[in-house]
Formats: C-alpha cells, structure tokens, sequence
C-alpha cells in the first residue's frame, strides 16, 4: 500500500460507524459501499470480517490490494443499475455516499438479521463546503424514510441528523444504524449475568 497525495487516504473510522460496530459480529460478511479508501474496510477487517469493498476510482481500490480479509470490486454504482445477486450480507456499510435509487437494491441485499450503517451529508451542509449539490444531499428525516420504504422491516437502532464534526470541518448529517427482522432488538438479557 502507498500513501496517495489524496485528503481521504489515512482517514480514521467514522465514530458513528465505531460506535455501532458491535451491532456487526466477528466473522460477518460485510459490505462497505463506495468505500474510497477503504477507512471502514480495513476497520471490519482488522476486527475478523470479511469485507467486499466496492468504489468506482481503481487508485482508491488499489490501496486495499492484497490486505487479508478484503475483496475489492471497481464497480460505477450510478452507471447502471447494481445488484448483489443473490449474495447476503451481514452488514452494509455506508458513509458519506448517496445515490437514491440503489437503496432497494442495497436493503435487498442485507441479510434478514444483517446491519445497516449509514452516514451521508443532508440539507443545510451547503453552508459547511461540500457537498451542496441538493442531489448529494439528504431532506430532514430523509434516511428513516428511504430505509423505512427500502425494508419496511428493519428495526432503528439509532437516528441522528443535525451539525455534527467530521474529520476536519463542522458538516450537517444524517445517520442511521438499523436491525433485520431477524435480529431481536433490543437484544434480551442474559439472566446469569446478574441484571
């Protein structure tokens, strides 16, 4: 791996990302979605799962060449409609990517007990750089409702949108962490843990 001249090469994980990892189990089939530089490829990895990172920049995707745990995939996901197949995922990765017709498809490819994390910019981060693009950008409560309409049956976790710090600079967000159906949520407790 070399270090690219590029601002996103060396990035640490996002702490929304971090912060509902435990939601992904060791060993799961993870999918990070436009990964660019692979932050959140390489974090699942290094905890034990098997990551398919896709993006469509080849320099990017050739940073994550021959790291253990991680198959990379050149894919341009707004060039043509794309699709899993019939692959499943334990858990979809997303950060700081919007493109709204593939959010069928990506719920469709989560596993029935599978994780969605998403975070991307929304409405009012014109103000903060870029994006502001309205087509890159989120309208208030946009994710739940996109998600909801996606799967139906996932299950919130956690909902945040409003001014938040990311990397360097202040940025408006959205972010979303959900549950598959098959997932019980809230998790029950363990009697012989003295609750």
């Amino acid at each position: 791996m070399y270090p690219p001249s590029n601002p996103h090469f060396g990035l640490a994980p996002s702490a929304w990302i971090t912060r509902f990892a435990n939601l992904v189990p060791v060993g799961a089939r993870v999918l990070d979605l436009a990964c660019g530089y692979g932050r959140h490829a390489l974090y699942f990895a290094a905890r034990g799962a098997r990551v398919v990172a896709i993006d469509r920049d080849a320099t990017a995707l050739a940073t994550l060449t021959g790291v253990a745990g991680i198959e990379t995939r050149l894919v341009d996901l707004e060039s043509r409609p794309w699709s899993s197949g019939d692959q499943q995922f334990d858990a979809i990765v997303v950060s700081h990517y919007l493109h709204r017709p593939l959010l069928g498809n990506l719920c469709a490819a989560l596993a029935a007990d599978g994780t969605l994390l998403y975070e991307t910019f929304a409405t009012g981060n014109e103000a903060y750089g870029r994006p502001s693009n309205p087509a890159f950008l989120l309208r208030a409560g946009e994710l739940l409702e996109l998600a909801a309409a996606a799967k139906p049956s996932l299950t919130v976790v956690a909902f945040e949108q409003g001014l938040a710090d990311i990397v360097d600079r202040p940025a408006v967000v959205q972010r979303l962490a959900a549950v598959g159906p098959a997932r019980m949520w809230p998790p029950a407790l363990d009697p012989s843990a003295g609750h």
